[in-house]
């Protein structure tokens, strides 16, 4: 039996294997990529990007939890920046995804941008579609800590959610941020730190600029504002084709989600 067709049946050790395979572009991985292809276009792709240290990892943990609460089967595939130097890759992100060990409904898959840029790797497109012919609802895919212009994931998934974090940043950094101009969801993590209010009112200005019938203003939709518990698993819905602004932190777990 091959690969893919093992992957069809829900076979977690050929999934894996097929995810090496496709990531290291082998003839193999191309030639099951192509199988699988008939089998795509259902799950929802669900992006979360921001600067390093706003605490994409911890949301993801959050968001994954909520949607297996659904009964969702989520996938999540975890970008991590490769040195420019040796080329190696401290995959961390998944460390702060502990609360997923052992769940069968769950498959986390870290890999290196192996030199790419824009937030994701070469081959996250192609991983993200193996997971969608597996059978996974959602698959979640973080990027590496991005900057201003690191905007690849907006072309891949559905919904885009970008996070902040207080003292990031002032009201010129946010009009200049291109990043944020593709979210979705704009999340204000870390809530408890001095300056959220600030944060929040910067994030809204920025999307204020622009005239209503303008581009940035239709993508958005929209403005509103959401608060909610995440330690305590109280996770509350907003709207994510509105283009929430959402305020939380998620160490204490303040942060908001949206229905997708």
């Amino acid at each position: 039996m091959t690969l893919s067709k093992s992957v069809l049946k829900n076979d977690r050790l050929a999934l894996a294997r097929l995810l090496t395979q496709v990531e290291n572009d082998t003839p193999d991985g191309r030639a099951a990529l192509a199988e699988l292809f008939p089998h795509t276009g259902k799950a929802h792709l669900l992006g979360v990007t921001g600067a390093p240290g706003t605490g994409k990892s911890s949301l993801v943990n959050q968001l994954a939890l909520h949607f297996r609460g659904e009964g969702k089967r989520v996938a999540i595939l975890a970008v991590d920046p490769s040195s420019p130097f040796t080329g190696g890759a401290v995959l961390g992100d998944r460390v702060r995804m502990r609360d997923l060990a052992g769940d069968a409904g769950v498959f986390i898959r870290s890999m290196a941008t192996r030199g790419s840029l824009g937030g994701l790797a070469q081959a996250t497109a192609a991983m993200a579609q193996v997971f969608d012919a597996a059978g996974f609802d959602v698959v979640i895919i973080e990027t590496v800590g991005a900057g201003q212009s690191e905007v690849d994931i907006a072309r891949l998934a559905h919904t885009t959610i970008v996070v902040e974090a207080p003292g990031m940043g002032d009201d010129i950094q946010a009009i200049k941020a291109g990043i944020l101009e593709i979210a979705d969801v704009l999340v204000v993590n870390k809530a408890d730190r001095p300056g959220v209010e600030n944060t929040e009112r910067a994030l809204r200005s920025m999307l204020e600029l622009a005239h209503p019938t303008r581009r940035v203003f239709l993508h958005h939709g929209r403005v509103e504002t959401l608060h909610c518990n995440v330690s305590t698993g109280n996770v509350s819905t907003g709207n994510v084709s509105t283009g929430n602004v959402s305020t939380g932190n998620v160490s204490t777990g303040n942060v908001s989600t949206g229905n997708v």
